[in-house]
């Protein structure tokens, strides 16, 4: 059997990813090891630009229960620190309280009627390529068999046996000076503030915030309520250079509630849920910051944590993986398909590989902040200070939201719209957005012309079997450009202010050709 693409691992970026390959025209098989989806409790939700990256897809409703547009966050926090971001002209941080099991659930039901094969309980053992395919070895419950596949994803998370097949190294730090814990369990309402959510334990005096790291002498604690309403909440506890547990030992709720009274300093009386689960008891010693060395070698890929693994705090994972699938999704059509310019594969690490390192900067600095020692308290308390200013703020929450990206597009771009997210069009268009949203939820890259004249729609000529061109009209001229090209990841790939004629700085025509291939 020959395929175009095969992506081995169905979790949410494998998943998203074969969407966007199968709007594009392709037709993936996607490959998991697991029987069935995990109902293994993971991630608590969506955080940051995903979650405007989603609605753009169409999916915000079935993930959020509701209508968009997606709402900012009035409050988040870095490394435990609070940020108010309700004075923010523009909040850039976006976030929806889904769990990831649900999240994987929407994503392979959107797969499935798409039309993408999925084959569960199929395990990649071995990998072979040469010029022209990569030959893969699967086990399944049939019994062992080979395909062929024109290019190879490795979407299989952290210990990815793609990247290990392929040869790719991983080089990066393991810090295993600390443990967590995390479990469910039912916190007794009498504790619990019925307004603001704060858990008060009145015999140490201390009040602590919930869906925050509270920083503590003992380590750090967070709680959160699962859903509204509900009296199961998520417990963890962070503690640093304790006595290693053995990893052979499951972990037990009386483990996790010793973990909590050593954190504390007191005890919390909470107990086990009663409720149907799966309920999450877990230990992990140390966590692993680590990059690829490359995302690509030949003609095998690596998507999400198959890439880059790092911490958890302040939730990036999935922002991060998600955006991973939809950059690499229709430059890898557009490969299968022929038409790719020269190096469009390659623009996937140059543009990825920069904002994972950024990632792992920021998540490595804010488990540093947690630790206890003194110098690290001088360290916050002046970050403090420096958060008390707006303009901090904003860049501190466009940090966590990956929404201060600007992809390098090369010399042939200069407008300051040009390798950012598309502005809000919502908000500045009278006519013609429901054309442009239409498109974009189905992947097409969109050239948006608000110059009422003929001139950048004729300029497009030759690719408008890849393009769409959409006349649209603005408020009172409120954008920034009168006309912009937006690629199908939301991304601007260019844009003017120009009005009369084809721009003169930068060719429309050249931009396109870098883009979208030759004309026909």
């Amino acid at each position: 059997m020959t395929t175009d693409v095969t992506i081995v691992g169905g979790g949410p970026n494998g998943l998203l990813l074969a969407c966007e390959l199968r709007l594009a025209g392709v037709r993936p098989l996607l490959l998991d090891r697991l029987h069935a989806r995990s109902e293994t409790p993971r991630a608590n939700g969506l955080v940051g630009r995903v979650v405007q990256a989603l609605e753009l897809r169409g999916l915000y409703e079935s993930l959020a229960g509701r209508s968009g547009p997606a709402e900012p966050l009035p409050f988040y926090q870095f490394s435990g620190l609070p940020l108010d971001l309700r004075d923010l002209p523009a909040n850039p941080l976006h976030a929806l309280r889904v769990p990831q099991a649900r999240v994987e659930q929407v994503l392979e039901e959107h797969a499935r009627e798409l039309g993408v094969e999925i084959r569960r309980g199929h395990e990649l053992t071995a990998l072979h390529q040469d010029g022209d395919a990569v030959t893969l070895v699967i086990r399944a419950p049939q019994g062992t068999y080979r395909l062929r596949t024109r290019y190879l994803v490795g979407a299989d998370g952290g210990h990815s046996t793609v990247r290990k097949q392929a040869g790719i190294a991983f080089p990066g730090t393991t810090d295993d000076t600390f443990t967590s814990r995390a479990g469910h369990a039912v916190i007794p309402d009498a504790l619990l503030d019925p307004v603001t959510g704060e858990l008060e334990l009145p015999e140490s005096g201390m009040r602590l915030r919930p869906y925050a790291h509270n920083r503590l002498p003992g380590g750090v604690f967070t709680f959160a309520m699962m859903q509204p309403g509900s009296c199961v909440h998520l417990v963890a506890t962070f503690e640093w250079d304790q006595q290693p547990a053995d990893a052979g030992t499951p972990m037990t709720f009386a483990e996790l509630r010793s973990g909590v009274r050593r954190v504390l300093g007191a005890d919390l009386p909470m107990s086990p849920p009663t409720t149907s689960g799966p309920h999450l008891l877990r230990r992990l010693t140390g966590i692993n910051s680590r990059q690829a060395d490359t995302y690509r070698a030949g003609r095998v890929l690596l998507l999400g944590d198959a890439a880059h693994v790092h911490s958890a705090v302040g939730g990036p994972g999935l922002n991060l993986g998600l955006q991973d699938a939809l950059n690499l999704g229709w430059k890898l059509a557009a490969q299968i398909h022929g038409w790719a310019p020269p190096g469009l594969l390659d623009t996937y690490q140059s543009e990825r590989a920069p904002v994972s390192r950024r990632v792992l900067m920021q998540t490595r600095a804010q488990m540093a902040l947690m630790r206890s020692a003194a110098d690290i308290t001088a360290v916050r308390d002046l970050l403090t200070e420096l958060l008390a200013e707006p303009g901090n703020r904003a860049r501190t929450a466009a940090l966590l939201a990956g929404t201060d990206i600007r992809y390098d597009l090369g010399p042939s771009t200069g407008h300051p719209l040009a390798g950012r997210w598309l502005p809000d069009l919502r908000t500045h268009i009278t006519e013609g957005w429901p054309q442009i949203a239409e498109r974009l939820r189905v992947a097409r890259p969109v050239l948006v012309d608000l110059t009422e004249n003929s001139a950048v729609a004729e300029a497009a000529d030759g690719w408008t079997d890849r393009v769409d061109v959409i006349t649209a009209r603005s408020v009172a001229r409120s954008l920034p450009a009168s006309a912009f090209l937006v690629r199908p990841d939301g991304y601007l790939a260019w844009a003017t202010d120009e009005t009369a004629g084809p721009p003169r700085r930068h060719s429309l025509a050249e931009v396109l050709a870098t883009w979208f291939g030759t004309a026909t």
